[in-house]
């Protein structure tokens, strides 16, 4: 093998590498980009883990992928651990569809007419189609339709590339004897596993056997073991990605390799010691692409048997594998990984944002408690959750910066526009929470304290605040924009019962009932509970907004201050008769 047939040999999996690239990509963008959100709310159990694993692989055209998905999944507290081995099975079992495509480069035409159905042909004329379609059409989906059509082309070129360069090692006399040490399952496995390692593809290395398939110099004996070192050489560059990641991640990590580890190993021991048994004559016969995409699939579905059979020993072993390591860091952890994977980064933000959302409503619970009970241990609780939201706040802005220079749809355009919104009043209702914390504090620390009037007023507005932090937060984790319209007529009520409330404590300070402290403190309580519930009604807004907005969604928002919606008189009605100050 002369320098450029090497050189052509390289070219030719640099080809392969790069048109599955684009045809995985293509696939993606034609599905949407729900791939992985598909792949994260939908694996729930071992059989549709295995399923979607063994699915959005076969579309990607790459188990690593997936894998890499699934550790960021993990890492992000999205999946649980057992839960991701099961997809990590099915992404190990779906990369050996990637053969049977490979294997679409060796069907041969005939003569005459029927040359024009041969490989060469077609991809030729796939690749015309193809960049007409990426290059001229307007509309996205052909766009897309266009980049698959050219990076099938590209693949069965590289394909073609590589079979031409490696032809003329079934007549060299070295190549032969190097395929005969193959023999040895061991050595072969090891060779696979090395070979595979180096390329960062079990697709291009299964293909590169098929290419040597067509020497005529490769038997089921050599093949076998090349393919076994294949499934355990692709867990290189997922264990590479759990580089910076937590105990979670690098755990799912290494599920990859000890998966693959199991199956290999229980599927070779109990093959090659029946094969000592009975002495397999098919072990001597020579292999075709074809044969090759066979025995991988058959390997495939064989060590899947074994690797979802020991799920649990699999779990025990990464979790013994990788301590776990203490962690005083509370902010919320995003995962880097999923910016290449708008919809998943989405979706992570929305979910961090509601924790952060949780964690607010949390203070204002807690500083309404300390009304009837202060605790100085209650009050630090509340600063340190307005000090984690700040950090919350940060974090999360940062990271949907990041996302905004990325392509997203329009929708997922939309959803970041209001998250980025959202996100300041979700901070600043953790603010409000603390300045009533503080208020309480000072009014404790001074040894005074509400007469029953006041106290009677500022428990109707300590229920009615919680109620629209409980419909908000609510409304904002299942995205409802039904719940969402209950928040508006009840931040109205408030409004009003403040200004209510405020008049009634003027009154009391005229007649002498309560003190000046009193009155300050009392005015600054419904500033807090007034502005709460201003930042609540912004995030409901935001809630209706990220739906694709109906003529009767888009009616209550333009009415709901005019108090002219129907829908909006019944939910104030009902608010009106629960929340109100008592007469005197």
């Amino acid at each position: 093998m002369n320098i450029s047939e090497i050189i052509k040999l390289f070219s030719g999996i640099a080809l392969f590498l790069f048109g599955m690239t684009l045809m995985g990509d293509g696939l993606k963008k034609v599905a949407g980009n729900k791939l992985e959100i598909i792949l994260y709310r939908l694996s729930s159990t071992p059989v549709r883990g295995l399923l979607l694993g063994t699915g959005v692989t076969a579309v990607i055209q790459s188990s690593c992928a997936t894998s890499i998905m699934v550790v960021g999944f993990v890492n992000a507290g999205m999946m649980k651990l057992r839960q991701s081995i099961s997809v990590i099975i099915g992404a190990i079992l779906g990369t050996s569809v990637t053969g049977w495509v490979i294997c679409l480069s060796y069907i041969e035409g005939a003569s005459g007419w029927k040359s024009l159905l041969s490989t060469a042909t077609l991809t030729g004329a796939i690749a015309v189609v193809g960049i007409i379609l990426f290059m001229f059409s307007k509309s996205q989906l052909k766009q897309n339709i266009g980049g698959i059509l050219m990076g099938f082309a590209v693949l069965m070129f590289g394909m073609s590339a590589m079979s031409s360069a490696v032809s003329p090692l079934g007549e060299a006399e070295w190549f032969t004897s190097f395929l005969s040490t193959l023999s040895n399952p061991f050595l072969g496995i090891i060779v696979g596993t090395i070979f595979t390692a180096i390329l960062q593809s079990a697709s291009a290395a299964v293909g590169v056997i098929q290419a040597l398939a067509v020497t005529g110099a490769m038997g089921v004996s050599q093949s076998l073991p090349l393919l076994m070192g294949v499934a355990l050489g692709a867990s290189a560059p997922v264990i590479i990605s759990a580089i910076g990641a937590g105990t979670q991640g690098k755990r799912s990590a290494f599920v990859y390799p000890i998966t693959s580890l199991i199956g290999v190993a229980f599927s070779g021991a109990i093959f090659y010691a029946l094969d000592a048994v009975f002495d397999f004559s098919f072990m001597s016969m020579t292999v075709s692409p074809f044969s090759v995409a066979a025995v991988n699939s058959f390997l495939r579905i064989v060590m899947a048997v074994f690797m979802v059979a020991t799920i649990p020993l699999t779990e025990k072993l990464t979790i013994l594998l990788v301590k776990e390591k203490s962690t005083n860091d509370d902010t919320i952890a995003l995962e880097e990984r999923f910016l290449s994977y708008p919809a998943l980064a989405v979706e992570q933000s929305r979910m961090a944002i509601t924790e952060m959302f949780k964690d607010a409503r949390k203070a204002v619970a807690i500083a309404i408690r300390l009304l009837k009970d202060f605790s100085a241990d209650e009050c630090r609780k509340v600063q340190k959750i307005e000090e984690d939201v700040d950090r919350y706040e940060d974090t999360i802005g940062s990271y949907l910066m990041k996302l905004t220079l990325k392509e997203l749809t329009p929708k997922q355009n939309s959803d970041v526009t209001k998250y980025v919104h959202t996100l300041t009043d979700f901070e600043r209702i953790s603010d409000h929470a603390l300045n009533i914390a503080l208020v309480l504090k000072e009014l404790h620390e001074k040894g005074a304290d509400f007469s029953s009037e006041a106290s009677a007023d500022i428990d109707v507005l300590a229920a009615s605040v919680n109620e629209i932090m409980h419909q908000s937060v609510r409304a904002f984790e299942q995205n409802d924009p039904q719940r969402a319209k209950k928040v508006e007529p009840l931040k109205e009520h408030i409004d009003e019962l403040c200004a209510l409330a405020k008049r009634r404590h003027i009154d009391r300070l005229k007649a002498g009932a309560c003190k000046p402290l009193q009155g300050f403190t009392f005015n600054d309580l419904l500033t807090n509970f007034s502005r709460i519930a201003g930042h609540c009604s912004n995030v409901a807004i935001a809630v209706i907004e990220l739906q694709e907005l109906s003529g009767e969604n888009q009616e209550f928002i333009q009415h709901a201050d005019l108090h002219e919606s129907a829908e909006y008189k019944e939910y104030y009605a009902d608010y009106e008769s629960r929340y109100k100050l008592e007469s005197r």
